[in-house]
Formats: C-alpha cells, structure tokens, sequence
C-alpha cells in the first residue's frame, strides 16, 4: 500500500490527514502522521500516528527507507525551520518526493502598525521604544529572548499551550490556552479585545503564522491602535515545492508520478 508520511501537528496537517482518510480521490493510502511532541496533549489526526523526532535529517532518511514511504510532507509549523531543512535533506537522500504544506502569511492592512523583525532577539530589542506593557504571542519557546535585562522594566503577558520554563521574562504573567481565538470571546473565555483592554497592553508580538486562528489579535491591536512586532517567518529550504492549502497538498499527491497511482 502506497505510503504517506506527514510531519505535522498543524491545522493544515490535520485537514489533509482528513482528505486523506476519506480516500475518495486517492484511495487504498497508508497514512502514517508524526508529531514533535512538545505540546502535552495534541489534538490527533486520523491514520496512523507516531511522536517524537527522528534523530535529525539522517534518522528521518533511515526511516522513510525502512518505513518505504512513497511521499514526505513537511506540514509542520511555518517557524519550525530546523524540521524543515531537515526533510529537505533526508527526502534528497532516501530519493523520496518532498511537498512543503504552509498556509500563507499574514498581510497588514490600512490601520494596522507593524513592525518588522527577523528573529525574535529583534522583536525584542524593538519593545522598549513601543510600549511598557507586553502581549506575548510567540509561545513558550524562544522566551530566552526576552529575558534580558534591558527588558526588566517591562511587564509580559505570555500565552502559551503549556507552561513555559525559565529563562523567561522577569515580570510575566502566564495565559494557558489553546487556539482558535476570537475577537470577542465564546464558552466563558475573553475574547481577544477583552485581553487587551484587562492587561492594559500597549504592544503585541507574534510570528508571522497565517492563518484565521490566531489572527483575531491583529484586528483587535488595529481597533485599539497599538503597534505590533511581527517576527518574520522563514524560508522553505530552497527548491522545495510549496502547497499554501490542504487541497492544494491533495492536488499536488494526485498529479505527481509516484507509486501513489500505482
């Protein structure tokens, strides 16, 4: 049975498991998803699942060869560079055909003001000149960032999946939650308007993530007019080509001459 691997835990990961698993244009699929591991309760997509790295790039090669997947998809997070540059190198070596899956990134529009960072050490050495008071978006990973001294003096609401480890900002107040997040809130959670106006924020950082899911911030900083540093994300390792959907993931499996035909 032709195999499918997709290095996942994205949104976009899970609705192309779904397509996949309903097997009404590409049937008779061994879907096998693979999780990182760094979120203590992921939600699981259907097929087959396995958690956990594989040993970097040479790892990942050995087991797509021992595994014999016909395809790779490298649906991961658009900031998980590492894991993407390594699939590039593993697929080139087990000979194995390589899709990037990443929605598209965010676009501002007229009212908002952001401020372009290419790492998130530059986002932070931009959050002394905009604001005092900090939403934090980026996740629990990467903290260390912001936990300098010239930050001190800055007051951080971080939100997170699950609990941050030190190093972290000095003065934090920890928010864990889960997305989609709206503007106005549902089931008792404040919505993203309501974040802003109780913590007093004046300044918001995010990654460039796209997508509808955590966007609602971006709206709710342009309503209130506060600057918002945006971490650029990074490139896909050159050469590979990019779906920007699940459907268009779908439309790329279906077209390329693999054994997935067969």
């Amino acid at each position: 049975m032709p195999h499918v691997l997709i290095l996942g835990g994205t949104a976009e990961a899970r609705s192309l498991a779904e397509l996949l698993a309903a097997g009404t244009r590409l049937p008779s699929l061994r879907v096998t998803n693979s999780l990182a591991g760094r979120v203590s309760a992921p939600r699981l997509p259907p097929g087959e699942v396995r958690v956990g790295g594989f040993g970097g790039a040479e790892g990942l090669a050995e087991w797509l060869r021992a595994h014999r997947v016909d395809v790779l998809i490298d649906a991961t997070h658009p900031f998980a560079e590492t894991i993407s540059f390594h699939a590039a190198r593993a697929a080139a070596a087990a000979h194995v055909p390589l899709l990037a899956l990443r929605r598209p990134g965010w676009v501002p529009v007229e009212g908002d003001d952001w401020h372009w960072a290419g790492s998130l050490a530059e986002a932070a050495a931009l959050l002394p000149a905009l604001g005092r008071r900090v939403f934090l978006t980026t996740g629990r990973l990467g903290l260390a960032a912001f936990a300098v001294a010239a930050l001190d003096e800055l007051w951080f609401l971080v939100r997170s999946v699950d609990a941050p480890e030190p190093p972290h900002p000095a003065r934090m107040e920890v928010l864990l939650d889960r997305g989609p997040f709206t503007l106005d809130g549902e089931d008792g959670k404040p919505g993203e308007r309501e974040l802003l106006r109780r913590h007093r924020i004046d300044v918001v950082v995010t990654k460039d993530s796209g997508g509808p899911a955590t966007a609602p911030k971006l709206t709710a900083a342009r309503e209130a007019g506060l600057p918002v540093v945006v971490v650029r994300r990074p490139a896909v390792p050159e050469g590979v080509p990019v779906a920007d959907s699940p459907e268009q993931a779908l439309q790329w499996l279906m077209s390329h001459p693999t054994r997935l035909h067969s």
